[in-house]
């Protein structure tokens, strides 16, 4: 893919978001808010790593075992590159 061309010239490259790591994500969800295409959601981890599930934030039924919660990618197809996330996570070196 070529690069565009913004209004003031300078050249622009979409920086597609395809993952999170897990390992380093502390589920603040400031991603989530800036993202206006729910690209990624809040997900339910137990104490060996494990994904649980979608926390909805109401009834969510994990039985005990959350032990902590991390944005996952489940929409990777509705990003349109724009690195908002990107922009505001704070686990990223800029």
């Amino acid at each position: 893919m070529s690069a565009f061309v913004t209004r003031d010239g300078s050249k622009w490259m979409p920086q597609y978001l395809t993952a999170i790591d897990g390992t380093t994500c502390i589920g603040c969800g400031r991603c989530f808010k800036v993202c206006s295409r729910e690209v990624m959601h809040l997900y339910g981890v137990d104490d060996a790593g494990e994904v649980l599930g979608a926390c909805d934030g109401e009834d969510d039924d994990f039985d005990g075992e959350l032990n902590r919660m991390i944005m996952v990618v489940d929409n990777a197809g509705r990003c349109i590159g724009c690195a908002a996330c990107a922009s505001v996570c704070p686990k990223l070196d800029r």
